[in-house]
């Protein structure tokens, strides 16, 4: 198989996932949406610029990608679903030490997004 046929191929997957991720409160949506744009300017101009011109996940990518930044509404949305998700997992009775690594992985998440700059499209 080309390997323009397999960026394409993971591109598509990758927006699909970053698709589901806008919906689903544990899977992620923006690093999908930078792994399709990387692999859509790869195999396709045409998807590419569909992407980079969405008018909810365009200024995502455009944003990380000039000034490795991520926005207020990005991370206050970020901050809400990293909540959710431990309050999901703690009304279901999750066991502690689960609840513990979760906790965990949320919090250097949350360092990540909070030392990364706002940047100009906030």
């Amino acid at each position: 198989m080309a390997p323009r046929v397999l960026w394409l191929l993971l591109g598509i997957a990758a927006t699909g996932f970053g698709i589901a991720g806008a919906v689903l409160p544990l899977l992620p949506t923006t690093p999908f949406l930078l792994v399709a744009a990387y692999a859509f300017a790869r195999s396709s101009p045409r998807l590419h610029a569909w992407l980079m011109s969405h008018r909810q996940f365009g200024p995502l990518i455009v944003n990380w990608q000039q000034h490795r930044a991520i926005g207020r509404r990005a991370r206050q949305a970020a901050f809400a679903v990293m909540a959710f998700s431990l309050a999901i997992s703690w009304l279901l009775a999750v066991p502690g030490w689960v609840i513990g690594i979760q906790a965990a992985v949320l919090a250097g998440v949350a360092i990540f997004i909070l030392t990364r700059p706002v940047g100009p499209q906030a």
